[in-house]
């Protein structure tokens, strides 16, 4: 695996959680997978033990670059170590904000290091596989090296967020100091992703929905002709969750634990974050809550635009945790000045992530479009009933209950809109205190908690594709 994040050690969003947790699964089914990733804003000695010393000839000369490693379980990370990486506050800028000037350079060269490395430590895989736009340039670095030690090595590249697409000045490919190739520009840029699209021997991403919406040009982003060109080189597999962690009877971070059959655990939760929050403690009323970037793509524009309503009208309580467009976190904020059913943290907090996951009974998640996601596959998990966007991989994790009573497990809005936010709250307002049927409030949280989101079966579906590659 090349990634630019990986948990436990480096993360940014989905994309380190799912570099951290697909190497255990494909271990834990026979097969060696390792983890290369930069150690950012870390000592040297720090970084692990030295695996070897690597010269990559980039255009100002030969880069020295040390691989160092750790072992977190059965996986092994080799970290790459350089003054571009360890001397880093952030992964991409100092602040999400401010990306890094010499980003081209820096990602270069960690693409170059995952293969040299393979090289000097003569550990042939028999699949590279790349993460996201900073790994991009990882199938096309293979094609131009033409080295008999990837003979047979097959390329992989997964689309996290096709939106993000690491697009540089063309003259920054200079830096590379490798021959130039037109595939590699969009628009008069260097496009790291569009490398990977083109060169890799097979594309995956992150949910089937999304696989099809990116071939479109709503969503395409400028790359869905390439998309569709390779339409039978390109497959979505939905992401897992670690199961651990993200475990109602065993997480480390709540206080109360609770199961299907045990549910008096996540009503103790409930009123302890309500008096966290400074909520009234009401077991009555449902409480909705919402863990996210607070941008337009999650579809919080919307939501400011109709919160006062639903506040106002519904007997209702929400608890907001993330950061992110400073319009929002200040029209957040003022709203919970004036409503005391609202509960408004303007912070990062996996702590309070797990409690406000755990406690809830109704997460929101109205995103414009969402690869995968994450968090609705968390609160399924813990009985948090998810209401989101039919769109990407919410449309394929969350069984629309009105769509399909006897097995949903959430609610499904076919369009973002403050209109379809509000209806959706007060049906689930009113699933809240439907006692009897197959949609009742307790019956729907029972499905939701019984599905399996490990990262085993989408392991296997991986596998099964590395066979087929290496078969050809």
């Amino acid at each position: 695996m090349i990634t630019s994040e990986a948990v436990p050690f480096s993360k940014s969003g989905g994309l380190a959680d799912v570099a951290g947790a697909l190497p255990p699964a494909l271990i834990e089914k026979g097969h060696d997978a390792r983890i290369i990733v930069p150690s950012y804003n870390t000592s040297l000695e720090d970084s692990g033990k030295l695996e070897c010393t690597l010269s990559i000839d980039m255009l100002s000369g030969p880069e020295t670059v040390q691989i160092r490693s750790r072992m977190v379980g059965k996986t092994i990370y080799w970290f790459v170590c350089h003054k571009v990486f360890n001397e880093r506050l952030g992964i991409y800028g100092d602040t999400s904000f401010a990306p890094y000037s010499d980003n081209f350079f820096r990602f270069a060269l960690l693409c170059k290091a995952a293969l040299q490395v393979c090289e000097t430590l003569n550990w042939k895989p028999d699949i590279l596989h790349a993460h996201d736009w900073c790994a991009g340039m990882v199938p096309y670095f293979l094609k131009v090296n033409r080295s008999q030690f990837f003979m047979g090595t097959k390329t992989v590249f997964t689309i996290h967020n096709l939106a993000y697409q690491g697009t540089f000045a063309r003259m920054d490919f200079l830096y590379a100091n490798v021959r130039p190739d037109e595939n590699i520009f969009s628009n008069g840029q260097v496009n790291m992703l569009k490398a990977g699209l083109v060169y890799s021997d097979y594309i995956t991403t992150v949910s089937p929905t999304y696989s099809k919406e990116i071939q479109t040009p709503e969503q395409g982003c400028g790359l869905d002709g390439i998309l569709t060109k390779r339409h039978n080189k390109l497959k979505g597999i939905v992401n897992g969750i670690d199961i651990n962690e993200w475990n109602p009877q065993k997480d480390k971070l709540i206080d109360h634990h609770f199961s299907v059959m045990r549910m008096e655990g996540k009503a103790k939760l409930k009123k302890e974050l309500q008096e966290q929050q400074g909520l009234p403690v009401r077991p009555d009323v449902p409480l909705f809550a919402m863990i996210s970037r607070l941008a337009a793509q999650k579809g919080f524009d919307a939501v400011l635009t109709c919160l006062e309503q639903i506040l106002t009208e519904m007997e209702v309580q929400f608890v907001i945790v993330g950061t992110g467009d400073s319009n929002l976190e200040r029209g957040l904020s003022e709203l919970a000045k004036r409503h005391e059913n609202l509960a408004v943290n303007i912070l990062f907090s996996n702590k309070l992530a797990h409690q406000v996951e755990a406690a809830s009974d109704f997460f929101l998640m109205p995103s414009r479009y969402e690869p995968c996601g994450l968090n609705q596959l968390y609160s399924l998990r813990y009985g948090t009933i998810p209401i989101a966007t039919r769109t990407g991989g919410l449309a394929d994790t969350i069984i629309d209950v009105d769509k399909y009573p006897n097995e949903g497990t959430g609610l499904l809005m076919d369009q973002l809109s403050p209109y379809e936010i509000v209806r959706h709250v007060h049906r689930a307002t009113e699933l809240y205190k439907r006692k009897e049927g197959a949609d009742s409030f307790a019956k729907i949280r029972e499905r939701a908690m019984s599905q399996d989101f490990s990262w085993s079966s989408s392991a296997d579906e991986y596998i099964a594709l590395y066979k087929k590659l290496i078969e050809k």
